[in-house]
């Protein structure tokens, strides 16, 4: 398919490369254009501006970090979207931009999907993303051969483009929620003398063997928080989506409250470039425990 791929940070240059080996024909634009020029050996054509990214495709694939640089691109691009052509947002936004781009496309004759990702950079390189795909099934279906070529499973959320960013930012509740009670037990572990390895190795050896446990288990048991694969200032973004699409549906959702307040203040301690999981410098800190002495 000839495609258009607008966004080339740590998630969306492996994706776009992985489009390229399954033998699509990209044309890339990113704000900082060396990221784009990365990917012209491997044979993708580089825009000068969204509204060429989006000329003469098939399939335009925004992966951008929020509503705000989504919204940009496509006020810059949308007249440039070919009638019958369809946009796929892979990014985690929220679920009323979704709702609002599935109406304007909708007007101008074109499609949209919402195709958020379960997955880190890794994943996203070695095509084993889970996506989660919302919109026309017979569109999803269309774009299966590019949804192949960068994940490993494709879910099918529903006609409606908003479902697939309720899934995906649930998920990544979950994954908060996941990272607050490891750095919890784990503060409990160090204090009371218990050897790190040793209790990552039974959490994850027994009843907590999950990819999520391991990962950020490791990462809270090494007090190692940086580079980060998912900044810490792009979870607490997350975490407003969430409660802003809880608030609409009226549902409460306490645990999540909790969560925010965490990365504010994980935030307010400098940690927004860490790896969000640093969260659990502030179980240490509350347990008076030193950062030396958590990472001894």
């Amino acid at each position: 398919m000839k495609v258009g791929f607008i966004g080339l940070g740590n998630m969306g240059a492996p994706m776009a490369l992985n489009l390229i080996k399954a033998g699509h024909a990209l044309t890339v634009w990113n704000r900082t254009r060396s990221r784009a020029e990365q990917l012209q050996p491997s044979g993708a054509r580089v825009a000068g501006s969204p509204a060429e990214a989006a000329s003469g495709v098939e399939a335009l694939i925004t992966m951008l970090s929020d509503d705000r640089a989504l919204e940009d691109v496509i006020s810059d691009s949308m007249d440039s979207i070919a009638a019958g052509a369809v946009h796929i947002s892979m990014g985690t936004i929220s679920t009323r931009l979704s709702r609002r781009l599935s109406e304007a496309h909708r007007e101008k004759g074109q499609h949209y999907i919402a195709a958020p990702v379960l997955g880190r950079p890794d994943a996203a390189a070695a095509a084993k993303l889970f996506i989660i795909a919302g919109g026309p099934e017979e569109q999803i279906g269309r774009c299966r051969p590019l949804f192949d070529a960068m994940g490993q499973k494709t879910f099918f959320a529903g006609p409606e483009a908003e479902a697939a960013n309720v899934i995906k930012l649930a998920a990544n509740f979950l994954i908060t929620a996941v990272i607050e009670s490891l750095a919890e037990a784990f503060a409990l572990a160090r204090k009371s003398g218990v050897d790190v390895n040793t209790f990552l190795e039974v959490l994850t050896q027994s009843l907590f063997s999950a990819p999520i446990y391991r990962n950020y288990g490791a990462m809270i048991a090494s007090d190692i928080f940086e580079p980060a694969s998912f900044r810490l200032a792009l979870g607490l973004k997350d975490n407003r989506l969430l409660l802003a699409a809880a608030e609409e549906a009226r549902v409460p959702m306490p645990l999540a409250g909790l969560v925010r307040d965490r990365y504010l203040a994980a935030m307010a301690q400098g940690l927004a470039g860490a790896d969000w999981s640093a969260i659990a410098r502030l179980a240490y800190h509350d347990a008076g425990l030193h950062l030396t002495e958590a990472a001894g």
